[in-house]
């Protein structure tokens, strides 16, 4: 099994996903990570600062280290869910997803037909997946998986028609902006009870309709909550959160608290 097909795997045995999450455009950032205990790197190229050419060159370091890439393409970007997948990602994760036909529109570009508008071109993920451009062929559409972000009233009132829609497999939860979104721009409480309601609701909406659920978590602690409520991906924290949690550590180590 290669990395590119491994995460739909550890998703179907039930496995919660835990992924690294790097926004410094340094592709080296995202190997060295790669080579700790995650299950996954998500590379942010919406908040993060993250380009294609960075993307493309910082896959074969997180395969290098066994780990399946993904990425977070920019609003409405959709072409770039295709250029990502033939550089060899496992997964794309599109936000604000807020409507059936933003679902339609990204999952076109993330499947072959007849199930998408996919076109061919994928040299870096044949290389790495190993497998034969015909047998590649058929087996894409079940192992390159179309997160959407639900972060929007609109998108939580059609989250049923969402999910339905054919080659979606998940959704992803972002605390941060369902707070701002839910409060209508009054505040950012990532664990109030309108958040906590409505991470609920699309959690359980998602495992009615069969598909994964996956969510945003800034600390470890908050990661092993998710984790417990049932969550099959989990985001941990960012890449800049590590390097200062790491020099913080070991300034207090070296001068005292």
């Amino acid at each position: 099994m290669s990395s590119v097909t491994a995460l739909p795997q550890r998703l179907k045995q039930g496995s919660p996903v835990v992924t690294a999450w790097c926004g410094i455009p340094e592709p080296a950032i995202a190997g060295i990570l790669a080579r700790e205990a995650y299950d996954s790197v998500t590379l942010d190229m919406q908040h993060g600062t993250y380009d294609l050419a960075a993307v493309a060159r910082a896959i074969p370091l997180i395969a290098a280290a066994g780990k399946p890439a993904m990425a977070r393409i920019p609003v409405g970007e959709f072409q770039t869910a295709s250029k990502l997948l033939d550089a060899g990602a496992s997964g794309i994760i599109a936000p604000m997803i807020n409507t059936v036909e933003d679902a339609r529109r990204f999952v076109s570009f993330m499947k072959f037909p007849p199930m998408g508008e996919r076109s061919w071109g994928p040299l870096g993920s044949l290389m790495l997946t190993g497998l034969e451009p015909a047998d590649y062929l058929k087996q894409a559409n079940a192992f390159s998986l179309a997160f959407a972000m639900i972060e929007t009233r609109e998108a939580l009132a059609d989250i049923d028609a969402i999910l339905a829609v054919p080659g979606l497999d998940a959704i992803f939860m972002g605390p941060s902006d369902l707070s701002i979104t839910l409060s209508r721009g009054e505040r950012l409480e990532v664990a109030g009870a309108q958040v906590e309601e409505a991470l609920k609701h699309a959690q359980d909406r998602a495992k009615a309709a069969g598909k994964i659920a996956g969510v945003y978590a800034p600390t470890g602690e908050r990661a092993a909550e998710f984790i417990a409520r049932g969550f099959e991906f989990i985001a941990l924290g960012s890449d800049t959160t590590s390097l200062r949690m790491g020099a913080q550590g070991a300034l207090k180590a070296a001068r005292g608290p």
